[in-house]
């Protein structure tokens, strides 16, 4: 049995959150930043004895490449009978992302050649501010904050990343950059702010890791 869901409910923005969530973690990184432009259009399917499935039309905007239009389906399934399981998600693009492979590799040299580990916090600042230096960080940690996002959304859940409270760099011997992270996640139903200790892993080329959410 398929439902219609009309343009503008909750229901629809609420099932965007891990789609966008989803492909940040998935593509995200600190040379790409991707925001949700547009929720053009959705419907909902109730399939029995299976759970609740939302079909999404979105339009994204590739912050870095020229505020870039990136449309892109979404089909996110929420099972039932299992609260505690991530919504799967399925997450298709119309058309290419730009290649962040010189951000990519000009961040990772730089921080490589630092001699203090990186340490930050309040990002941005209580003005929205975010400094020059930090916003590859920032990036990094909203793809991390992408995988916790879909798999802590439920159907009655609209999570978003408000703040990094803080990050330290830690150092290790292979050629992956880790990073621990404080995000402070904003539940928009609840309006309660979560606090979430993530550990994430990068390198040019590869997907961001993450190792640990709590």
């Amino acid at each position: 049995r398929a439902m219609e869901v009309p343009p503008s409910p909750f229901p629809m923005s609420r099932a965007a959150a891990p789609a966008l969530g989803y492909l940040r973690y998935l593509r995200g990184g600190p040379g790409r930043a991707l925001e949700l432009r547009e929720v053009r259009g959705a419907r909902r399917e109730d399939i029995k004895d299976v759970g609740h499935k939302y079909y999404l039309e979105l339009e994204l905007e590739d912050v870095l490449d020229n505020a870039r239009a990136v449309p892109c389906t979404a089909e996110v399934l929420y099972p039932l009978g299992s609260p505690a399981s991530a919504p799967d998600v399925q997450v298709t693009l119309q058309g290419q992302l730009q290649s962040t492979e010189g951000a990519d590799n000009e961040f990772y040299s730089r921080t490589r050649s630092l001699e203090q580990e990186l340490e930050a916090q309040n990002i941005p600042d209580s003005h929205g501010r975010v400094p020059p230096e930090l916003e590859p960080l920032l990036r990094l940690g909203a793809a991390a904050a992408g995988f916790v996002i879909w798999q802590n959304s439920r159907e009655n859940t609209h999570l978003n990343l408000a703040q990094i409270k803080h990050l330290k760099q830690v150092k290790r011997p292979d050629e992956f950059l880790q990073f621990d992270y404080v995000l402070l996640l904003h539940e928009m139903v609840s309006q309660e702010i979560l606090p979430w200790e993530v550990t994430v892993l990068w390198h040019p080329g590869d997907s961001v890791q993450v190792l640990q959410d709590t």
